[in-house]
């Protein structure tokens, strides 16, 4: 019988992921002369065809950094790894230059072009090789997982549910003793084991006999409900400890996240400004009723706002809703559930458009402008949603909630509404710079696919 052990090739993800590597990063340093050129500049392009070798270098940053194949890692760690140590080449490379006192032999334009073009093309060639092959048979490791039946069902859901982390159960012990002859028949290297409920006795059996069978263990401990994205291990003199950070609720966090807000609504008002106008201006001309829709939300600190969107619906949209809501129970359940509506009779043809493209949301930048919102947050809630975060609103309150975030970007409304909350308190808990960027980013796929949107 033939297991997924040895379907698995992860040499050959390797292999992609390197490709897909210098395939960005020839296409970076590409097209950073062929833009320079185009600027004015005269330079001689076949003196940069005699450097690729030194595009060598960053493949061998990124495996420095655990990059290759770089399986379990999150997108956000993904990103902030190799931001870095693309930086780090970048940095060297300038030093080099600058001691060797050849800088005028190189443009600094096409320098800095270059660098810019491969933070963004190498993360975004990765995204799209894991996109195409993660489902694939043979993308991954394989890994044993060990713990009690309950939470190791639940590990393995998710990970068969999200592919591209790249883990691939092939079995589920609650014996760990039994895990080595599996992993040395199945040619197994990887195992998980779930923590919460394996005595202590037990684990310290499990590494001193299995030592040899797995190059790699992953030991998840009983911290639900904690920081876990950046949490960094600590050696106290032989104890083992988690350093947690709630990052997003340190003060100098919030301003630079603030700061980055108002550069980004300057930068955005320049193609908002006429766009806004032109959809108002379409929307009083296709149906009656104001451009402007205001409804209370409520964000840090529980203070509510009028959040403000384009119109998408007719008027007398809450007579609507209650009279669908009485005449179909399917309606009135899927509203229960998720207090939003798919196919939502309310929504006029301009409106559709708009909510599809999620441009109805374009004037919540004044919300943002005025510190109310700010471009990646929890979702603003209604009163009648408060409730249903139970005693995690008092976490969601502390921070500010906005324009987009993690559930916009997981499913919108595919998901459940016990999805969305649980999305929420995930952000508030693991928030960086490089969380945000990752979710901006998906977010313009979201966008321009109109995925899950209503």
């Amino acid at each position: 019988m033939r297991s997924e052990a040895s379907i698995a090739r992860p040499r050959t993800c390797i292999a992609i992921l390197l490709l897909a590597d210098f395939a960005a990063l020839c296409a970076g340093a590409a097209l950073s002369v062929l833009i320079w050129r185009q600027v004015g500049i005269n330079f001689s392009t076949e003196f940069y065809v005699r450097l690729w070798p030194v595009l060598l270098l960053f493949p061998a940053a990124y495996a420095a950094s655990g990059l290759y194949p770089g399986f379990g890692r999150n997108p956000a760690d993904e990103l902030r790894k190799l931001s870095v140590a693309t930086s780090m080449v970048y940095g060297a490379l300038a030093v080099t230059i600058f001691l060797l006192k050849d800088a005028a032999t190189y443009s600094r334009g096409t320098f800095l072009l270059a660098w810019g073009d491969t933070l963004i093309l190498v993360p975004l060639l990765r995204s799209v090789v894991r996109s195409v092959f993660s489902r694939k048979p043979w993308w991954g490791n394989p890994v044993v997982i060990v713990g009690a039946r309950r939470v190791t069902m639940e590990l393995a859901a998710t990970l068969e549910s999200q592919p591209s982390l790249g883990f691939k159960p092939v079995a589920i012990l609650e014996e760990p003793r039994l895990a080595a002859s599996i992993a040395r028949d199945r040619g197994i290297r990887h195992v998980i084991l779930a923590m919460p409920e394996i005595p202590r006795e037990t684990l310290r059996v499990f590494f001193e006999e299995c030592s040899d069978a797995f190059a790699d263990v992953i030991v998840i401990p009983d911290l639900a409900g904690f920081s876990s994205l950046w949490a960094e291990p600590r050696d106290l003199r032989g104890t083992l400890g988690l350093e947690i950070q709630q990052k997003l609720l340190i003060p100098r966090a919030r301003a630079l996240k603030r700061v980055i807000d108002l550069l980004l609504v300057v930068i955005f008002s320049i193609v908002a400004l006429p766009l806004i106008i032109a959809i108002a201006a379409l929307i009083k001309l296709t149906s009656p009723g104001p451009a402007f829709f205001g409804q209370r939300r409520y964000g840090r600190r529980g203070e509510p706002f009028m959040a403000w969107k384009f119109r998408s619906m007719a008027a007398g949209a809450s007579q609507v809703l209650e009279k669908c809501l009485a005449a179909d129970p399917a309606l009135r359940e899927e509203w229960r559930r998720s207090h939003k509506l798919r196919n939502d009779p309310r929504v006029t043809r301009i409106g559709r458009f708009l909510r599809r493209t999620s441009l109805d949301e374009l004037p919540q930048l004044w919300n943002i402008l005025r510190g109310q919102m700010t471009f990646v947050g929890p979702r603003p809630i209604v009163a009648e949603e408060i409730a249903r975060y139970g005693e995690n609103y008092s976490l969601y309150k502390k921070v500010t909630p906005g324009l987009t975030g993690l559930w916009q970007v997981s499913g919108r409304n595919n998901t459940s509404y016990e999805q969305r909350v649980n999305f929420d308190l995930y952000y508030v808990r693991n928030w960086s710079l490089w969380l945000d960027l990752h979710v901006l980013a998906r977010t313009v796929k979201v966008v321009v696919l109109g995925d899950g949107a209503c």
